[in-house]
């Protein structure tokens, strides 16, 4: 197993974990409020953490059997694990600090731009990992 795959694996591992903590601060949310509903964006970031768990392990089987350098390997899973962990760090921000509950209201770097690469990053590393498997096991 090369570094690429063991660095998706991991990110699996913890993105799982934080979304079991996601899910402590959701419990606490909702015994908290008088609504019995945590904030909206801790809700958003225990589901996504969880959903992003499974995404990087769906991308670690994929890139087993990935014709690309070790290299190109881990830019191309790196690149959306990024964007994963950077999501559910916003996520978890937006949702400790309860102040929306939609952050494309306002207009700045994270909700134009930042998700304009976001887009481009995993849409590209998980096009390049799929292609891969394609390649090696479909195609030929």
């Amino acid at each position: 197993m090369n570094i690429a795959v063991k660095l998706t694996l991991l990110s699996s591992g913890v993105f799982l974990f934080v979304g079991m903590i996601g899910g402590v601060l959701k419990y606490r949310g909702i015994m908290k409020s008088p609504e019995h509903k945590a904030p909206y964006y801790i809700d958003i970031a225990h589901r996504a953490a969880l959903l992003y768990s499974f995404a990087a392990l769906v991308m670690a089987e994929l890139l087993k059997f990935s014709p690309y350098s070790t290299d190109i390997q881990l830019a191309i899973t790196g690149i959306p694990l990024f964007f994963f962990s950077i999501s559910i760090a916003q996520y978890f921000k937006l949702g400790i600090e309860n102040k929306v509950n939609n952050q494309f209201t306002e207009r700045n770097f994270m909700t134009t731009t930042g998700m304009q690469l976001l887009i481009l990053g995993e849409l590209g590393g998980i096009g390049a990992i799929v292609w891969g498997f394609v390649s090696t096991q479909i195609i030929s």
